[in-house]
Order: C-alpha cells, then structure tokens, then sequence
C-alpha cells in the first residue's frame, strides 16, 4: 500500500461517507469501462521486490531508515516493518531481450542497495522469510516510521478486537499469538505486473489464478518461521493470519479473509472491484476531495483514490489494478505470489514463466479455467506451498476424456506449463535467448528438484548434523544463502553442505 495517509481518528460519519465515494468510484469505473476510455495493449510488464536487511551475523537490522537515507533514489521505498525495504523497477515493454535487461537493472540496483547498507553494517538479503526472525523482532515498535503503516496496522487491531492467532501445522507446528499485524512484514514477496484491456483482464486474470500453484511449486523459499520449519511456502497462511480481521465467530460464519485466494473464477475486472466493496469494510476512511462523477463529466478521467485506496487493502494474490499514466487509464493484474530471490537470475526466471504461461493459457481456445474447478486451484494452491517442488496437483487431463488427473508438479511443469511458456514467450516476441536461459533455470530447478526452499531445509539439516544448535544453525543458514544470493548463480547449482560463516556487508 504505497499511499501516503496521516494518521488521526476517524468519527462515525467518515465510514459511511467513505462508503458512498467507494459507490461512485464504481460507478465511475464502469462509466469509464462501458465508455471503453482504458489504455491500449502495450504489453507493459513491471516488478516489485521486497527485501530484508541483516546483518553479518544473519540477524534483522531495523534499519531501513537509514538504509534509505543512503540510498537516495525514489525506485527504493519503505515496507512494513524496519527491516523491509522494496525496489520498484520501471515499466519495460515485453519482446526482444526484455529479460536480460531487467536482470541487469536489478543487480546493479541491488548491489548498489547492499553497498549503501554496508555502511551501517547491514546487508540485503532477497528471501521469502527471513530464517533467523524472532518473535521479539516482529512487533508493533518495529513499524517503519511512517504513518500509514501504523493507522493501517491500528485499523486492524481494532477491527479484530483481539490478538492475532498464528498456526501453522507443517513439518512442525507453530501456535502463537501476536499484539500487531507485523508478522505479516516477514513476507517478502516478487510482484509481477501486466497491463492488460478490460477485454483481455478476465482470461489473464483466470490464467494467473490457475497457475499459482505452479508457480510456488517451482518457486517456495519461505520454509522457516520463528525457528520452525513450516510449509515449503510458508508466507501465505502467514499472511492471511497476520492481518485476518475475522474473530473466531465470524470465520465459524465464513466471513471472507482479507487475504484471500477468491472464490471464482470472473468474466469482467469490475466484479473483482465490486467484491471488494461488497465483502470488505473499509479500512482507511480516507477521502479524496475529487467527485468522480463530476470530473467524468467534465470530460476529465478520476483517479478514483478510494477506491484505489480499499483495493489496496484486499490482499489478493492476483489483484486487480486501476492506474493511470499520461492522463489515460489502464488495467494491471498484480501477481503478488512468488517470494522474493533466492538470486536475480531466479526472480527473473520465475517472471519469464509467468509471463510466457499467462499468454498462452489466456489465449486457449478452450481455457483451463472451462475445466478445472475453482475450488481444485485453490486447493492446488495449498499443496503447493505445503509441498514445494514436491507437491502432487490436480490437473484438466488431456485429450477427449476431459476430467482430472493427479500429477507431480514436476512432470505437469516440464511436461505441459514449460511448452506452453516457451510458446507464449514468442508470442510476445522474446528473443530465444532469453526464453531459453531463463526457462532453462526453470527446467533445471524441476530435474533436480532444487529451489530456495529445499536447499534451505537441506543446509539447515546439515548444520545441525554438524552438531550446530537450532539457532546457530538457522544463522549459519542465512549467511551461507547471502553469499550465494550476491555471487548470483542461480539456486539450482547451489552446493548444499554445513554452512561455514560468512559476512553479508
């Protein structure tokens, strides 16, 4: 949530207030659909990661202040809590050697990132969940200094009206409760953008639902949490937890989470908006001085900030977005399900595959969507992120007979989804290059059955073989992954043994 808000107290009028804008952004929203006023296809693609700062000793940093001090460039921005920061790269347009170029961009930010927090002893580390977290790092006096953070977090709790319950039952189980929503900042998440038509949202939309799975599958790198190994992913159901607004009574009601996988599949980007306003109290009664209507009226194109604001609120893993650039208006999907790293070169080949796969499963004369329950994507969304590179998926079978098979995630990844990401990569005009490095490292992480998570688990296991305590051996862990994260090959080559200290600054 990027907006800038000032804190302060709402009264009983400002939620019914702002629920009336959010009923005219709407109703500008589909005054600017039905007037088809939205953007063109540009097939602009952009990214968003979010990082950690730590130590050389693999502890968290709240340092993110200072960090930024240093950094001195607007693509760098605040997370939730002090040990967060984010990097924003421009929109680039997909074709010819998009990839590489992206790749470059990326390494010479972040290395320039680490370098600036070197000189406050720190070091950015890209991981889904920082392994050496402690429940004492992740409370509400760690909150970024900014205001929003701490009125959303305050909303929140009140909303909830009690402490927050983590329980997450994997490989171990982990209970606990928490005061503040900042466990959620120990996600650190890859956001793909795409904008797209309003006639194209839906299918690309659908295509990104179907294929999360897949996507964690070949990606998971979050497996730890407070010293537990949880789920090979273990960012969402910490996430959902983190910020579930929804007492006990109310989930019993089936009262929908804020952080959601949905619940069906759309024919329109308005019915995802209109769900937000139907299922989702605000949160931010904030308003904007504008009258959306009036300015449609006027000729003029709204930014509808409430509803900008609410949807940013509503933690989908594919959100619908509404923006506007050189006085025109457009429509993005935001993937935000892939963790962060392990390296630029992974980032950049989970984006290829998405990317690539979206195309072609959004351009299916008979769309995977027509044959697979919804319910079975979510469902394969959860085995994903529990199971990783080993998940078993449920999956429309191929050919006449029609129906579902179960298949390993790898055989459906290297058998089915690469084909179809390679094919979708040149229809946006990539150069084969590109396409085969980058879903080369894909295909390489399936034949080894390697990715961040694995050998995370795998070297954690060894330093304790090696006669490492639980927390020792989740330090070493991380300063072994920070070295082999800033060299840059990607995590399928990494070699996993006991890992031997090594700084991060």
């Amino acid at each position: 949530m990027g907006e800038k808000v000032v804190a302060g107290a709402f009264d009983l009028s400002d939620r019914q207030y702002y629920r009336d804008k959010l009923r005219r952004c709407l109703t500008g929203l589909e005054r600017l659909l039905a007037q088809k006023r939205f953007d063109r296809p540009k097939n602009l693609m952009g990214l968003e990661i979010e990082l950690n700062l730590a130590g050389a000793d693999g502890q968290p940093k709240m340092l993110n202040g200072e960090v930024l001090e240093r950094i001195a460039s607007r693509d760098f921005q605040t997370e939730l809590a002090m040990f967060n920061l984010e990097v924003n790269i421009a929109p680039h347009r997909l074709g010819g050697r998009v990839f590489d170029r992206l790749a470059e961009e990326i390494s010479t930010s972040l290395a320039y990132a680490h370098r600036k927090a070197g000189e406050v002893d720190a070091g950015i580390v890209m991981i889904g969940i920082l392994p050496t977290l402690d429940r004492d790092d992740l409370v509400s006096t760690n909150l970024s200094d900014v205001d929003r953070y701490t009125l959303l977090n305050d909303q929140i709790v009140a909303a909830r009206g009690e402490d927050f319950t983590l329980e997450i039952d994997g490989v171990e189980r982990l209970s606990c409760t928490s005061k503040s929503i900042v466990p959620e900042a120990a996600c650190t998440s890859v956001q793909l953008h795409l904008q797209v038509t309003p006639a194209r949202f839906p299918a690309v939309w659908n295509a990104a639902q179907a294929v999360t799975a897949a996507q964690i599958a070949v990606g998971a790198n979050s497996p730890f949490l407070f010293g537990h190994e949880l789920w090979r992913e273990s960012r969402p159901p910490l996430f959902q937890q983190a910020t579930d607004t929804r007492p006990p009574e109310l989930q019993a009601q089936g009262v929908r989470p804020r952080t959601w996988f949905g619940e069906r599949w759309i024919s329109s980007a308005h019915e995802l908006f209109e769900e937000n306003l139907r299922y989702f109290p605000p949160l931010l009664p904030i308003c904007d001085e504008e009258d959306p209507l009036e300015v449609l009226d006027a000729g003029g194109v709204p930014s509808l900030a409430e509803l900008v604001l609410h949807n940013g609120t509503v933690y989908r893993w594919n959100r619908p977005v509404y923006g506007i650039a050189d006085g025109v208006p457009h429509l993005r999907v935001e993937n935000r399900v892939l963790p962060a790293g392990p390296t630029v070169t992974d980032v950049i080949a989970n984006a290829a595959f998405y990317y690539g796969l979206v195309r072609s499963l959004a351009e299916e004369s008979r769309p995977v969507w027509s044959r697979l329950p919804f319910e079975t994507a979510a469902a394969n969304f959860e085995a994903a992120c529990r199971d990783g590179i080993d998940a078993r998926l449920q999956w429309p079978r191929r050919g006449r007979l029609g129906g579902l098979v179960e298949v390993d995630a790898v055989s459906l990844v290297r058998d089915e989804l690469l084909p179809l990401a390679e094919a979708g990569l040149d229809a946006w005009g990539v150069e084969p290059a590109d396409r085969d490095l980058y879903l080369g490292v894909i295909d390489e992480r399936c034949r080894r059955r390697a990715n961040g998570a694995t050998w995370q688990v795998a070297t954690f296991h060894r330093a304790l073989e090696a006669g490492l305590s639980r927390d020792a051996a989740l330090a070493a862990t991380t300063r072994r992954y920070a070295e082999l994260m800033h060299q840059g090959e990607p995590v399928h080559t990494w070699p996993v043994g006991s890992p031997e200290p090594a700084a991060l600054g």
